[in-house]
C-alpha cells in the first residue's frame, strides 16, 4: 500500500521500518473538520494560532448533548491543539506511536497526548485548550 504521507517501507536489521513524511502527517492531522465547522457556525475562525484556542474555550458547549459528536469533537479538539503547538512552538512535532496514536513531542523529548486532552475539554471544558497550550509553550 502506498500512502504518500506515510513515506516508504524499508528493511533495517531484519525488521520493517516505516518512514513518515512529517509535513504530510501534519497536514492530515490538522484537518479537524467537525471542530472547524462548529467553530465557523459560531463565528470563530480557526487560524492555527494560540488566540484561536482562547476563542474555542469561550464557545458554548452545545455539543455535550450529542454523545456521537462529543467523541468526534474531542478528537478534533485534541488534534487542533496539537496542530497549534506543532506550528507555533519551536521544535515541536507530531509523533505516531505504535498502534497509530498521535502525540506531540517537544524538542526536549517530552510528549503530550493532545487527543486525550481534547476529549477532556469536550466533555468538561477543563482544562482549557489555551491553558494547555500555555503550559506546553513554556516548557
Amino acid at each position: 500500500m502506498n500512502i504518500p504521507f506515510l513515506g516508504n517501507r524499508h528493511k533495517k536489521s531484519g525488521e520493517t521500518v516505516l518512514t513518515v513524511d512529517p509535513e504530510g502527517v501534519a497536514e492530515l492531522l490538522s484537518e479537524c473538520e467537525l471542530l472547524r465547522s462548529q467553530a465557523s457556525q459560531e463565528g470563530v475562525r480557526l487560524d492555527d494560532s494560540a488566540a484561536s484556542l482562547e476563542a474555542l474555550d469561550q464557545l458554548l458547549p452545545r455539543w455535550r448533548d450529542d454523545e456521537e459528536s462529543l467523541t468526534w469533537l474531542g478528537n478534533d479538539a485534541g488534534l487542533y491543539l496539537g496542530t497549534v503547538i506543532v506550528r507555533t512552538v519551536a521544535g515541536a512535532r507530531w509523533d505516531i506511536r505504535p498502534g497509530g496514536q498521535a502525540v506531540v513531542r517537544l524538542a526536549s523529548g517530552r510528549e503530550f497526548d493532545v487527543v486525550e486532552s481534547g476529549h477532556e475539554w469536550a466533555v468538561s471544558g477543563v482544562p482549557e485548550l489555551s491553558q494547555l497550550y500555555a503550559e506546553v509553550a513554556e516548557t
